[in-house]
């Protein structure tokens, strides 16, 4: 069997979900070293040290450790669903969304982790970025167009996240299109796959393979 990469990775974690998401659908198998974020191992700090989740090893020893470069490099090998467009408008959006609205994500989700900082009006500044997402899906189904697509995967986990931290306030918004495209795509056999359970890694451990389901 032709060697598999290594990726490192945290369950819950959405930039270690879109990159698993992007790994499956590209059909790529790997060898699945799964981490628990306050007990990370030495193995992966010393191949990254910014010691964060995912990180992928390529068999020539070639370290990638940014998710959507993870994305790009799984698609770039096999892309059977078309999720890449090349378009300068999907890119923009990525950017946003891993910018601006993150940025909001995280001091609403975490404020105390930061200064001075105002939960409610950090989610209020995410709400425009949900509005936004929810006229772009009412206009042509999903993000970029009928059919799903990187955008897609990659943002939505992210308002996964941002619609878990207070559920009852995200369902009364009136943004329904954009509240079922996150049900679909929650609900959808890639997404449930990418979130099955592993147990932690540690060194000397065997490593489970994932992405088999789609590979077979």
């Amino acid at each position: 069997m032709t060697e598999m990469p290594v990726l490192y990775s945290f369950r819950r974690c959405p930039y270690a979900m879109r990159a698993r998401m992007a790994l499956l659908v590209s059909e790529t198998p790997v060898r699945l070293r799964e981490v628990v974020l306050r007990d990370k191992p030495a193995e992966m700090i010393a191949v990254s040290p910014k010691a964060t989740v995912p990180v992928l090893i390529l068999p020539d020893g070639d370290v990638i450790d940014e998710s959507l470069a993870i994305m790009y490099w799984a698609l770039e090998r096999h892309d059977p669903q078309f999720w890449l467009q090349r378009d300068d408008a999907e890119a923009r959006l990525i950017a946003e969304a891993d910018g601006p609205f993150k940025d909001h994500l995280d001091r609403y989700k975490y404020p105390s982790r930061y200064e001075n900082v105002d939960a409610v009006e950090h989610r209020s500044g995410g709400l425009v970025f949900l509005e936004k997402l929810d006229d772009l899906i009412q206009t042509s189904g999903q993000l970029m167009g009928a059919k799903p697509s990187l955008a897609d995967y990659a943002i939505f986990p992210f308002v996964r996240q941002f619609a878990n931290n207070d559920r009852d306030w995200f369902d009364q918004l009136p943004l329904p299109a954009l509240q079922q495209w996150l049900d679909e795509h929650l609900a959808s056999p890639l997404f449930l796959t990418t979130l099955q359970k592993y147990p932690q890694w540690k060194s000397g451990d065997q490593e489970p393979v994932f992405g088999l389901e789609a590979a077979a």
